[in-house]
């Protein structure tokens, strides 16, 4: 099989959205609602265990906070969730969100080899568009011919459901394609569609377990920033580009 198309995580992959944005967010959630919760960077990482907005919201209230008082947790956290939504994409929209190295570069390489793009997170599509439309413009939506995002599954990730519903909206099998994820639920759930993954590490998921991993990378690397690699085998690449792609997957 030849390698015919990129499906991208969003979160912690294409940038450093969870400290930089999402962690932000939360906090100014809880400051509109008048709540007296801030969640540390040593809570966040913690947090970041569980998958989805919603589900961390209620897995940090029955956790940290058995005596809150609330009739409908399902409801509290939905509502809490959109406010904290909104306050990440004005975060996104202010253009604080820089994409990690190489990512814009692997993006314009793998388009003009004709390579098919993806994206395939647990994030909502809101989040997804900000991201993308301040750092790459509006029209570059369209570089991505599936964008599965939010509750788009019944499961979010460690579950696969994503990347087989990504799979299936383009036609393709497992073995056409490379996964950019950057933690241990995004591998487990990419391995659970049979999916090779490259890792890219950031500061909540450098110690995650990546077994099973293609290769495990600082970042994509640029020529003059080369990657740190971390795990797998070692080659004459210094960044991330199609050759090497095309290396990993044969």
């Amino acid at each position: 099989m030849t390698l015919e198309a990129l499906i991208f995580d969003v979160d912690g992959t294409l940038a450093n959205t969870e400290r930089d944005g999402h962690l932000v967010a939360f906090n100014l959630a809880f400051k509109e609602l008048g709540l007296d919760w801030t969640w540390s960077n040593e809570l966040y990482h913690e947090l970041l265990n569980v998958t989805g907005g919603q589900l961390r919201i209620k897995h940090y209230v029955n956790k940290y906070l058995p005596n809150f008082e609330i009739e409908d947790l399902n409801a509290f956290a939905l509502k809490l969730h959109q406010l904290k939504t909104k306050k990440y994409v004005n975060i996104v929209e202010q253009g604080d969100m820089p994409l990690r190295p190489g990512v814009e570069r692997l993006f314009n390489e793998a388009r003009a080899a004709g390579l098919r793009l993806a994206i395939a997170t647990t994030t909502t599509p809101a989040n997804v568009d900000a991201l993308i439309t301040s750092t790459l413009g509006k029209e570059a939506l369209d570089w991505f011919e599936v964008i599965g995002a939010g509750d788009v599954v019944p499961n979010l990730k460690p579950a696969g459901d994503i990347y087989h519903y990504v799979l299936e909206q383009m036609n393709l099998d497992a073995s056409q394609c490379l996964v950019f994820e950057d933690s241990h639920n995004g591998i487990v759930s990419a391995t659970d569609a049979n999916l090779k993954t490259i890792i890219t590490v950031n500061d909540y998921t450098d110690t995650h377990d990546f077994t099973g991993a293609a290769v495990i990378l600082s970042n994509l690397g640029e020529p003059d920033q080369p990657f740190n690699l971390i795990q797998g085998n070692q080659t004459q690449a210094s960044y991330v580009d199609v050759a090497y792609l095309q290396e990993l997957h044969a």
